[in-house]
Order: structure tokens, then sequence, then C-alpha cells
């Protein structure tokens, strides 16, 4: 039976040195948490933020970083500030405005990424790309946030192979904003690539990859 860590030293032993992991966590347990972060992994994802309040309360606000990758409500802001180092899926104006405005209150800074729908899914969340650049560069002005870079999803496809085009026209789009040198930004982070895509993201210049399955295994 592979285990947690037999499956964290075989991404070790391949996963090149300049890309990041999070170990995405939904519904795991914190004692699977506790032995990723065991394991060296310092980055913990979370898509829900109650969930993710459960977890900081049992493992610390120390133990890990903890961020923000699953679609963020404002009414959720206020607590997503107090409990997360950065969010990873901002998508508007507006929710950038909450998150600046909560930040304001308690003096700190928000590192973000923008969320891309880079597919046009309307079912999902995301800036289309069309909008990205107008979007980073309003949200550049806000004093509480500093915007690292992108995040994108893609849509479900049997073979990840297919992922390819939406990983690299969000590349692009990565390099065409950094390349604007636009105030107040720090264009370092491109998080794409989940279990089932990874190495395809990786290979389209990821430096950011969101693991759950693989990490954990299945969800029981």
């Amino acid at each position: 039976m592979t285990t947690i860590s037999d499956r964290i030293r075989s991404i070790q032993a391949s996963l090149p040195s300049d890309v990041s992991l999070v170990a995405a966590a939904k519904t795991r347990s914190s004692e699977q948490v506790r032995e990723v972060l065991d394991w060296g992994i310092q980055i913990i994802g979370h898509n829900y933020v109650q969930e993710a309040q459960g977890m900081i309360e049992q493992l610390g606000r120390d133990a890990a970083t903890w961020t923000m990758i699953g679609h963020l409500q404002r009414n959720k802001v206020a607590l997503a500030v107090s409990l997360f180092d950065s969010i990873q899926s901002v998508d508007s104006l507006r929710l950038a405005e909450a998150i600046d405005r909560e930040c304001a209150k308690v003096g700190r800074m928000m590192p973000i990424l923008i969320e891309v729908n880079a597919a046009n899914e309307p079912h999902k969340s995301g800036i289309v790309p069309e909008d990205a650049f107008d979007l980073v560069r309003k949200v550049a002005r806000l004093e509480s946030i500093q915007v690292q870079g992108l995040m994108t999803l893609g849509p479900q496809v049997a073979d990840p192979e297919n992922l390819r085009p939406y990983f690299r026209q969000t590349r692009d789009l990565f390099d065409r904003i950094a390349a604007e040198e636009i105030p107040g930004v720090e264009f370092s982070i491109l998080s794409m690539g989940m279990s089932d895509s990874y190495w395809v993201a990786i290979e389209e210049g990821s430096t950011m990859i969101r693991l759950g399955t693989t990490i954990f295994g299945p969800r029981s």
C-alpha cells in the first residue's frame, strides 16, 4: 500500500527545484496534513474558509503557510484575511477591494494571485483572459494587496494534454503582464497544474502546482 510518505518522496525526487508545491488539503484530516508537514511540504492550500479554520486551530497558525485556492465569497473575506497567508483566487475588483479593506483594518499586506478562467467556462470562477490586464492594473492601486501572479484551473478533460493550450495561454498572459512592469505588481508566481496535469503545467511554465490526490491518495 502506497503511503503519503511514499508519494511525497516520489514527487520530491522529480520536481524541479524552482517549482513550489502546495498540498491541496480539501476534505483531508489534520493528521494527514501534519504528516505532509513533517515531510517538508510547507504550503497548505484550502478550498473552504471554515475547513481551513478548523485545521489551523488544531495544527497552529505557524505550522504552515496557508493559502486560499478555492472560490472566496465576499462575506468570508474578513475570516479569510485572519487565516491565510495568501489568496490565489481573486477574480474581481469587488473581491479585491473587500480583501484590501479587511487587510487595512488589521494593518497587513495580502499577497494575491489573479484567477484566470483560461477556457472561458461560464460556470466557473476566474477572470476571462482578455480582461486580466485591466483587473491587474486596478487591483495594483489598492494599498493593502500585492499582486504576485496568476492562477488557473483549466477545464475538466480526460487527457491532460488537452490542457496544454490553456496553460500555454496563461503563461503567455503572465509574461505579457509581467513585461508591463505595473507599479505595485510583483509577478513571480504562476500557479497552474493539479494532480492529473501538473507535469504538463510545469512544461508550460508553471512555478507552483497544487496537488491533492497525488500526495494524499484518493478521497475516501
